[in-house]
């Protein structure tokens, strides 16, 4: 790492990018249900298992938000190590409450 990195442009691109799935995948960012379900879909996707394989458009882009979602976590803690603090915006926020809220129940079920 080059020691500067530009987390928040990093933050908002990969935002822009969780829009845009979202907008693939007809999700509404504001209805927890259905938010949920994909946080749920995050958690069960493991790569090649028939139901998550990216053969058709929407598999694509509901695995590359996946993704995505794991490198907005990573640029957060990159940016955290260097003590600054970076967020993404609705979208994620409303993805990472579902995400945390899913690990809650799926540990508390451990």
């Amino acid at each position: 790492m080059s020691g500067f990195e530009n987390f928040g442009r990093e933050a908002r691109q990969i935002e822009h990018e969780i829009e845009t799935k979202g907008v693939i995948l007809g999700i509404d960012w504001n209805d927890d249900v259905q938010v949920r379900e994909l946080a749920r879909q995050a958690f069960d996707c493991k790569l090649g298992a028939v139901d998550c394989e990216p053969d058709e458009p929407l598999d694509r882009a509901r695995l590359e938000l996946f993704g995505l979602a794991q490198l907005m976590l990573t640029v957060m803690k990159e940016s955290a190590d260097q003590d600054l603090l970076t967020h993404g915006g609705a979208a994620w926020k409303a993805f990472a409450r579902a995400l945390w809220a899913e690990h809650h129940l799926r540990k508390a079920d451990r």
